[in-house]
């Protein structure tokens, strides 16, 4: 039951003894004062491990045989059909993502039938692939030598070769079916805010169902069609694991390729490159979402659901959700199977043929096959908790910041986010590879310490936005109340703001911890030798054959990255019932 709360005290109140008066009046600019001194070290820290690795990475790519060699072979050769390969590739991800996650989330929230709630489950279910795992389990289901074309040779007789994905086709199958999730939870967020008079309206007018979609719905999904075109673009242009399993030459592939043969110009180049490209577009795409105001100033109900009214067409809908069910549910479901079968023990069959517990067992027991799980887990650790620091108290100085700096700030700290995690594991080695006056004399390149660098940097943004949410909720009154009540902003902070933010941050840090245990595009440029961590340990398992084994390792990250997920939802709903202050705590 919440507490009674009371306005808090006005700064025009009539003077009282001892100057109580002039002490009132100060207190927000001492309070602002603070937000300007924290935020120096916050600039200091994303100058040290954001920008300075970016300059670093420019000035390195002028290197070698020279800047217009180098950015002149981006137009021609290798490095020119790779920057070619990504773009088309990203754009191809991006229509299949839209088309399939737009057309999921319509018929999920405009339509009731059999199995419409166990499919809306299931619709986010690729959220908890991490990227390797994700690629791995659409190899091992429709590559040559994978499942479904097995399957359909030994049934009817189809010759492997005639019905599996391989080359640009798969690394676009891998991102349709994994990334769609961006389009439809923006798109099922859209449609679950619109009002369903605006279509009423339109329909009583005389236009048809077509023009209505075209002319009042799309409008108004356009921000959401935005998002979810930006997300997919930027993390098809990121994506690694998918071309490397599929063999096609992106420019992370190129990245890659470059840095490991010591030409470590070229490879500033292309990160370079590629920095480019995604920052165009994330400005691009801004751009045209705000050319125009896509708005409903109307406040009715949403449109209802419209269930099939005949038994056929209810039929036909039930077994149309099962196999989307089957389809979503198969890359997770594989992964889980191939665990438990013996390494080796899987050649020609359609399904493995003998089936162990020793893979988790030796996971478990073995000290070197452990080594990547503690890794993993203890460099995502201390990510978090810098990620946990620096991006609640960004997020607070951002929120509070009255003078000009703000945006630069923000972009700052979300330029990462934009950056794929091989240009940003290149900007690292590039920045610390060697002692100079940029980096203090600092070396990480050969260290652990790298991995937890990169891992903050790359996932600080999300607790960054997570705390960013829950701060828009709360009302700066209440800072302002206590300290007009005689708190320090520190004080402030720790009775007042951190406790009601407290969920936001914890949410953020969850999604932060997770992708760091997951993380393979950025960890397989930097990690040191004979310490890989578990995504890199999958990857160098499947090299050997050993899928069994990878599978076990992909099938702790699935499960660890459930819990996550499901502690998150639970933090989510938790804050959102949290309305009210029961009481101040300030003396």
């Amino acid at each position: 039951m919440s507490a009674p709360t009371t306005s808090p005290p006005t700064r025009t109140s009539t003077p009282a003894p001892g100057g109580t008066t002039r002490r009132r009046r100060l207190a927000a600019p001492d309070g602002d004062r603070f937000v300007y001194l924290l935020a120096l070290p916050i600039f200091l820290i994303l100058i040290f491990l954001v920008v300075i690795p970016m300059a670093t990475t420019a000035s390195t790519s002028t290197g070698g045989a020279g800047p217009a060699s180098n950015y002149g072979s981006l137009f021609g050769g290798a490095s020119g059909r790779a920057m070619l390969l990504s773009v088309v590739s990203s754009l191809a991800s991006v229509v299949c993502c839209g088309v399939i996650g737009t057309l999921l989330a319509v018929l999920l929230h405009r339509f009731d039938f059999p199995g419409r709630r166990a499919l809306s489950v299931f619709a986010v279910l690729p959220i908890a692939l991490p990227p390797l795992i994700g690629a791995v389990s659409f190899v091992l289901l429709y590559s040559e030598t994978g499942i479904v074309p097995r399957a359909l040779q030994a049934l009817l007789g189809i010759p492997p070769a005639d019905t599996s994905v391989s080359g640009m086709a798969g690394v676009i199958l891998v991102h349709a079916f994994t990334m769609y999730p961006f389009f439809y939870l923006t798109v099922s967020a859209a449609l679950a805010g619109m009002d369903s008079s605006l279509e009423e309206a339109a329909r009583n007018l005389g236009a048809p169902r077509a023009r209505v979609w075209r002319t009042v719905l799309l409008p108004l999904l356009t921000p959401a069609l935005v998002s979810g075109a930006l997300l997919t673009f930027m993390m098809s242009m990121a994506s690694f694991t998918a071309p490397q399993l599929y063999n096609v030459q992106t420019l992370t592939m190129e990245i890659v390729s470059a840095r490991t043969s010591g030409n470590p110009a070229l490879a500033a180049t292309q990160a370079t490159a590629l920095t480019v490209v995604s920052i165009a577009f994330l400005v691009s795409m801004r751009w045209y979402q705000g050319r125009r105001v896509h708005r409903s100033l109307s406040k009715g109900t949403p449109v209802p659901r419209h269930s099939p009214e005949s038994v056929s067409a209810k039929l036909a809908a039930g077994l149309g959700s099962v196999l989307l069910t089957a389809i979503l549910l198969a890359p997770v479901l594989v992964i889980v199977l191939v665990s438990f079968s013996a390494d080796g023990a899987w050649t020609t069959e359609v399904l493995p043929t003998t089936y162990t517990v020793d893979n988790f067992l030796r996971i478990f027991t073995d000290s070197q096959s452990i080594l990547p799980v503690s890794l993993s887990v203890q460099m995502s650790l201390l990510a978090t908790a810098g990620a946990i620091v620096v991006g609640s108290a960004a997020a607070w100085v951002v929120a509070r910041w009255k003078l000009p700096g703000r945006s630069a700030l923000d972009l700052m700290i979300m330029l990462p986010w934009a950056l794929p995690g091989t240009v940003v594991g290149v900007n690292l080695v590039t920045a610390f590879n060697a002692p100079s006056a940029a980096n203090f004399g600092i070396t990480l390149v050969g260290t652990l310490w790298i991995l937890p660098v990169a891992y903050f940097v790359r996932f600080v943004p999300l607790v960054f936005r997570s705390t960013g949410a829950s701060l828009d909720q709360l009302d700066p009154s209440l800072e302002e109340a206590a300290r007009n009540l005689g708190a320090g902003p520190l004080r402030v902070l720790r009775t007042i703001t951190l406790p009601l933010i407290a969920r936001g941050v914890l949410a953020g840090a969850l999604l932060a911890f997770v992708d760091g245990v997951g993380e393979y595009v950025a960890s397989v440029v930097i990690y040191p030798p004979g310490l890989p961590p578990m995504s890199v340990e999958i990857y160098n398992r499947i090299y050997s054959s050993e899928f069994g084994t990878a599978a076990a390792y992909g099938t702790l990250q699935i499960a660890l990255i459930l819990i996550v997920l499901a502690l998150t939802s639970w933090l989510r709903d938790g804050r959102k019932k949290t309305t009210n202050v029961t009481a101040l705590p300030v003396g």
